[in-house]
């Protein structure tokens, strides 16, 4: 059987709390600075990233221009070729010594035109369709039940939440637009 701990350990705390009004303004003072330096760091490191992805993708691009010009042409010729690869349309898949290609079907998918939503709900209403093709969802109004709250009291397993925050915000300038 193990020992059984008497005591726990845990970190010393090492917040700074403040001892008067002009500390505490002294010490949100603080935090505006510190906000205002993340931010600076944050778009250094933003701006260095942006540079290092821009040389990678230029470095990239020649052999995704590559990668692409090659597959169309590997493609058309597969595709001229089919019937005597896939041995008169038996298999979708070919193994080449180099790798293999392969003929998929996506999944099916409904497409509507754009714009044209309504006409189609119409026309689905209008064929006798709805019951079949045509979805209705119920959902919460969560804004009428804040609106009247007293309303929806004793109904199980509705609450309505609302929780204190405490927030800290600096002053800060922002520049005038030129």
């Amino acid at each position: 059987m193990a020992p059984r701990t008497t005591r726990t350990k845990a970190l010393a705390a090492t917040v700074h709390i403040p001892q008067s009004r002009a500390e505490a303004v002294d010490a949100i003072a603080e935090i505006g600075q510190a906000q205002r330096e993340l931010l600076r760091i944050e778009a250094a490191m933003n701006d260095d990233l942006s540079s290092i992805k821009e040389r990678y993708e230029e470095q990239a691009r020649p052999f995704r221009d590559k990668v692409k010009s090659l597959t169309a042409g590997v493609q058309t010729w597969c595709e001229a070729n089919r019937s005597v690869l896939t041995d008169g349309n038996k298999t979708k898949t070919v193994n080449l010594s180099s790798g293999t290609v392969k003929w998929r079907l996506t999944p099916p998918s409904v497409k509507v035109g754009r714009g044209l939503m309504t006409a189609v709900l119409l026309a689905l209403r209008n064929a006798g369709l709805a019951d079949l093709f045509i979805r209705t969802s119920e959902e919460l109004n969560k804004e009428a039940i804040l609106a009247a709250p007293d309303k929806v009291k004793g109904i199980d397993g509705l609450s309505i939440h609302q929780a204190e925050e405490f927030v800290i915000e600096p002053f800060a300038e922002e520049l005038a637009s030129a």
